[in-house]
């Protein structure tokens, strides 16, 4: 049988002053801002070795590569399991939560991706376990090493946002932090990097529509992603005579 897991404090009891629908805004853009300190900025996902190798040059390049990870890249397949986490979590089955936790593990294409993902999974466990209050999820669930998609969605639960709000966060900082890598690595200018995340917008819309239906669907045999270009630009980042990203 699952092991049960008990139920988080409501971290809006705390205050009288703010409205559950202020509070659950307020965390969503907490848990999207770069200034969440999970070291997300020392990484590009490949994106430097791209520019090196003259793949991305431009911000429509930038945007093109972007569009087609949301389509069909491993990004898809990740918040899929992020969303399927959150409800293992809403359910109280640490079983299947560990479970998820490793088959993002397995998902990771390279050994830089694996190692920024857990990484960045532990930074954030260490946040929401001294944030007040905890996030007594995590800390019952002892996970080592731990997905950030999987710290994300339990402290997503924690605050209370919808799985919809937190799939938005999600991918909205993984673009964001994508793009930002773009503007220092190609380099483009601020304004051409705030322009590609606009216009980007329908195309992060679309996907968060077709990840929630793939996590809703009775079967999984619609879960696919074609990430052999991410993959070789990842190992060839490895071999680069001078990198300013750790991925």
């Amino acid at each position: 049988m699952p092991q049960a897991i008990a139920p988080t404090t409501h971290p809006i009891a705390m205050s009288t002053t703010i409205t559950h629908e202020a509070a659950r805004s307020l965390a969503l853009l907490q848990l999207a801002s770069p200034a969440l300190p999970v070291g997300s900025f020392s990484y590009s996902e490949a994106i430097e070795s791209l520019v090196e190798a003259g793949r991305v040059r431009s911000a429509a390049d930038l945007a093109d590569w972007l569009r087609q990870e949301l389509r069909v890249g491993s990004i898809r397949l990740e918040a899929v399991a992020l969303v399927k986490a959150r409800e293992a979590i809403d359910q109280g089955n640490s079983a299947a939560i560990h479970d998820w936790n490793q088959w993002i593990s397995a998902l990771r294409e390279t050994e830089e991706f694996r190692l920024q993902s857990w990484q960045m999974g532990r930074s954030l466990v260490t946040l929401a376990k001294d944030l007040q209050p905890p996030d007594e999820t995590l800390v019952q669930l002892r996970l080592e090493p731990v997905n950030y998609a999987i710290a994300f969605a339990s402290l997503a639960a924690h605050w209370h946002l919808t799985p919809a709000e937190m799939l938005t966060a999600y991918l909205q900082s993984w673009v964001s932090n994508l793009v930002s890598a773009g503007v220092r690595s190609i380099p483009i200018g601020q304004t051409q990097g705030q322009q590609t995340l606009l216009n980007l917008w329908p195309d992060v819309a679309e996907a968060i529509a077709e990840i929630q239906e793939l996590a809703t669907a009775e079967t999984d045999q619609d879960w696919f992603a074609c990430g052999w270009g991410l993959s070789i630009a990842s190992m060839t980042h490895e071999t680069q005579y001078s990198r300013l990203f750790r991925s």
